[in-house]
């Protein structure tokens, strides 16, 4: 391994965008369902750049791949339909697991190049400053996003649905959204959120997930999770159920 495990994760990241910009616009792949052309193209770096720092990869798109003392747990792109169409929203996911912890994060905004990441103890980062989450307890002062139509309301300020689940999250982390969840007819893959569950708690966000389910695990699961500035905010959110 390099000397701090960010290192190959950003250059994982780095790359993946380079390799994209000949793939968007291309369409789906035809080989599974909502996999774009681009997809591939990414996926192919991440096995290569990760596999080659001696980490085990654990895709959206692959499945697993080599081994490893540590995984990450990769969306190589995270907003697919975004990023095929033109939609300035969408991101690289990487979550390095030891075992069952999880130890460090590095999601990057492909349409900005802002890069978030974070080590376990050591805090969360936007390109390079820390970043601390809104601080809001109060729900009809809140901008809420979802994963998914909500199918009522909470009394939030306002709603949001941007389609990429590990940058929302970010977003709470960095205190542009509240409030970041599931709709009552979605979930998550952990690919889709490990990388930002990091990013937030290390900047001072907070987490659940609406069944109680463990959140931090490299098994192949669908989860239900919710994100919110504070506890206060998640409280409200998980006793309300989701949305």
């Amino acid at each position: 391994m390099t000397d701090t495990l960010l290192d190959p994760l950003r250059s994982c990241a780095l790359e993946i965008g380079e390799a994209i910009k000949g793939h968007r616009g291309r369409g789906l792949s035809g080989q599974r369902a909502t996999q774009y052309h681009l997809d591939l193209a990414a996926d192919e770096v991440a096995i290569r750049v990760l596999g080659g720092a001696g980490f085990r990869v654990i895709s959206e798109e692959s499945g697993v791949t080599g081994n490893g003392s540590m995984s990450v747990v990769v969306d190589p792109i995270d907003g697919s339909t975004n990023c095929d169409r033109g939609v300035p929203f969408f991101s690289t996911s990487l979550a390095v697991m030891r075992g069952g912890e999880l130890v460090a994060a590095l999601v990057m905004n492909q349409a900005t190049g802002t890069i978030y990441e974070a080590e376990k103890g050591s805090g969360a980062r936007r390109d390079g400053s820390s970043i601390q989450p809104s601080g809001q307890m109060d729900i009809s002062k809140s901008i809420v996003s979802s994963s998914g139509y909500p199918t009522h309301d909470l009394g939030w300020s306002q709603n949001r649905s941007l389609g990429a689940a590990s940058l929302e999250i970010c977003l709470v982390a960095d205190g542009a959204l509240d409030v970041y969840g599931v709709a009552q007819h979605s979930g998550l893959n952990i690919w889709d959120y490990l990388g930002g569950l990091l990013i937030a708690r290390e900047a001072g966000a907070v987490a659940a997930d609406y069944h109680d389910e463990e959140l931090e695990t490299s098994e192949n699961v669908l989860r239900h999770p919710v994100f919110a500035a504070t506890t206060e905010l998640l409280s409200f959110m998980v006793g309300a159920g989701p949305i």
